[in-house]
């Protein structure tokens, strides 16, 4: 597990290999993250939007942008939490995730950029 504190939100990341699957009429290596996003600051946040980009050794870089994280723009108090776990499927057995949050500090009214620890998909096997 990875993690990264950016203005008191600290954003902590694994992943997990699971195996192949047929999507959209393609053989791919399947991978679920999960993510867990802390408000360890004074005020209290909302998630607003996310945008990863993700690399992988078959394929061309894609860009994922949106509103919130599956269908929730979760807001945080002072010393709460927001689990969440996600997909992504890529040609290869190996890739990275690189991404922001958006985030508003309701106090301030203030927005703001969190970043996310690089997610490293690697399935097993790519490892010996």
């Amino acid at each position: 597990m990875l993690q990264q504190i950016t203005k008191g939100i600290r954003v902590t990341v694994a992943s997990r290999y699971h195996g192949t699957v047929f999507h959209n009429k393609i053989t791919r290596h399947a991978f679920a993250y999960h993510i867990a996003i802390e408000n360890q600051g004074k005020n209290a946040v909302q998630l607003l939007t996310r945008h990863w980009k993700v690399q992988e050794a078959l394929d061309p870089n894609s860009i994922v942008s949106g509103e919130g994280i599956v269908g929730k723009k979760p807001v945080l108090q002072p010393g709460e939490t927001h689990t969440y776990s996600s997909n992504c499927y890529l040609c290869s057995p190996v890739g990275l995730m690189k991404g922001i949050f958006m985030m508003i500090n309701f106090s301030t009214t203030e927005k703001f950029e969190v970043a996310v620890p690089p997610i490293q998909l690697s399935a097993p096997f790519i490892l010996n």
